[in-house]
């Protein structure tokens, strides 16, 4: 398995549907926005709802012209679409379903055993490259506090 990037390498590309079926493609965001991408276990959890609602409720701090959010996960896209709807989340939930895992695999967060994605969290500037990552267990609660202070480094 591929090990987690670290800051200052350039983020594995990838093209994923979000939740309404609409390809998403890393790259083709290169020059624009920066991204946070969170990946999250399972749709419909406890945890990842917290964590989503958070990012939610408090979107103005995670997505706004200068930062693109995108969630992710090994669920599938009508899933993904089922949750969002249910929750109210307006920001791109990209189904690394099929191959199952393939995109959390490449950033060093698929968990085998369980098949699905621990909490990556990574922050990519404007050229794709990593300038902040937290990496935590499916269990462990995110510390959102030092997202927000790389994302003022990058404004």
């Amino acid at each position: 398995m591929a090990t987690a990037p670290e800051v200052g390498d350039l983020a594995p590309d990838f093209a994923l549907a979000d939740q309404f079926g609409k390809p998403v493609t890393l790259s083709a965001l290169r020059g624009g926005p920066n991204v946070a991408l969170v990946f999250f276990p399972l749709a419909f959890s406890g945890l990842c709802r917290g964590e989503l609602r958070e990012i939610r409720d408090t979107l103005e701090d995670f997505q706004h012209d200068g930062i693109q959010v995108l969630a992710i996960s090994c669920d599938s896209s009508y899933s993904l679409r089922a949750w969002a709807d249910q929750e109210g989340y307006f920001f791109p939930l990209l189904s690394d379903f099929w191959p199952h895992g393939a995109v959390a695999r490449s950033y060093g967060v698929f968990l085998p055993d369980v098949g699905y994605a621990s909490r990556g969290t990574f922050l990519l500037d404007r050229d794709g490259v990593v300038r902040w990552r937290l990496l935590n267990g499916p269990g462990q609660v995110r510390d959102f506090s030092g997202y927000r202070t790389a994302l003022a480094a990058l404004r």
